[in-house]
């Protein structure tokens, strides 16, 4: 199965590091949230802690929006684990994707590597992928715009061109 947007996302079962408890997580725990699958090359990396830490200073805004954030990368729970001690302490669950089933799924991929893309995913409560964003790995996101790109799938409207919360959507959905 690959992530295609409009399309149900495809699920996924995986150990991850949530505080410093490893659970076993699905999509379909998800089932009826939003929920944003943020993947990212791997731990001990230069741009990937910017990331992280940024998602993570943000992290109370989503949860305002009734969304959920799991990141993802093909390290172990261990390596997530001692990462964490070095960048501080991460609200969110922080998935193994060690067998790379996760990535190849969603697209994300670098075979060749064994590592991801710097991709981002926007699940609505019925499991449908609502948007994608996908960097290389070198450039890294903004986590605004993620949750601009977020609220404006949440109106289940139409939203025009730099369309930001509180601003009129187009009423044509």
């Amino acid at each position: 199965m690959s992530a295609k947007v409009s399309q149900q996302a495809p699920d996924f079962s995986a150990e991850g590091l949530f505080g410093d408890e490893v659970k076993k997580v699905s999509l379909s725990d998800y089932a009826g949230k939003w929920l944003v699958l943020f993947f990212y090359p791997l731990d001990f990396s230069s741009v990937c802690p910017t990331e992280i830490t940024s998602l993570d200073m943000s992290y109370d805004k989503f949860i305002e929006t009734g969304t959920e954030i799991l990141s993802v990368s093909v390290d172990s729970v261990h390596s997530h684990r001692a990462w964490k001690k070095e960048i501080g302490n991460i609200r969110f669950g922080m998935l193994s994707d060690i067998t790379k089933e996760i990535s190849r799924n969603y697209d994300v991929l670098l075979e060749e590597k064994g590592i991801a893309l710097r991709g981002t995913f926007i699940i609505d409560p019925q499991g449908k992928l609502r948007a994608s964003l996908v960097n290389e790995t070198a450039i890294g996101r903004n986590i605004g715009e993620i949750l601009r790109l977020l609220q404006a799938c949440q109106t289940g409207d139409a939203c025009p061109a730099d369309w930001k919360p509180g601003q009129k959507t187009l009423g044509n959905r």
